[in-house]
């Protein structure tokens, strides 16, 4: 497990954009797994500018998202897909074709979370995944449970996610009570992890997850165990770190 500690989230950021550049030129036909939430922005707009620049190309990169609310169509502006086209896919060369996230509209949860899976397999697995860090220690919408959810699968969001997200909506009320996500099982198969972090907020779910003990409490801890994590995050995210 790699630390990079940065001095801001501009900072962090343009670091982490700079180890994914480095994964798509090793090599240009690569799987990243991608975030939404206000963490990977910043990397986002960092890889924008760098392809602008004619840095990097993303016209063989293949993607799959971590996660999306069940029941926001495509067009909600609060669902991940229209986040992605926001923030990413629609600034880049990247074929819409080779872009993959989960469909909140599929009511039939099993068979959504297993097409999935499927979708994953078939591009070979994630080289790289991305991960943001929720307060509670959640990795894509995987929270605190008695155990690791082992593939993607429908989960009710807890009422600390809901109110972390409630600015983002008219109203804690207009926020999703379900999403879809990669379970840890398929997480932990991505070859490479990549973990944003930032604020003084997260700085205690840091120091649980990653110096703590591995449990399902603490969702993010399982990354304890994975062979290649780096972590990236700001002076104040790492402020509780042991020393």
């Amino acid at each position: 497990m790699k630390f990079y500690e940065e001095k801001d989230y501009d900072a962090l950021s343009r670091r982490a954009a700079n180890i994914i550049a480095a994964q798509m030129t090793l090599k240009p036909d690569c799987v990243l797994g991608l975030a939404t939430g206000s963490s990977p922005i910043g990397t986002y707009k960092c890889l924008i500018e760098k392809y602008e620049n004619g840095d990097i190309d993303f016209s063989q990169v293949k993607t799959a998202n971590l996660d999306e609310y069940k029941g926001l169509t495509r067009d909600n502006d609060q669902s991940y897909y229209y986040f992605m086209h926001e923030n990413l896919f629609d600034h880049v060369n990247i074929d819409p074709a080779n872009t993959n996230i989960p469909d909140g509209t599929k009511e039939d949860s099993e068979a959504e979370c297993s097409h999935y899976e499927e979708v994953i397999a078939s591009l070979g697995g994630v080289d790289l995944q991305l991960l943001g860090l929720g307060h509670n220690g959640h990795i894509g919408f995987n929270e605190p449970a008695a155990d690791f959810p082992q593939a993607t699968h429908c989960v009710d969001l807890q009422e600390r996610t809901i109110e972390a997200n409630k600015r983002f909506f008219a109203s804690a009320d207009d926020v999703p009570r379900q999403a879809y996500t990669m379970g840890i099982g398929t997480i932990m198969r991505a070859k490479k992890i990549l973990l944003v972090v930032s604020g003084q907020d997260k700085a205690e779910t840091v120091a649980k997850a990653f110096f703590g003990p591995v449990t399902p409490e603490v969702p993010a801890s399982i990354l304890q165990f994975h062979p290649d994590v780096t972590i990236v995050g700001d002076q104040a995210a790492f402020s509780k770190i042991p020393r």
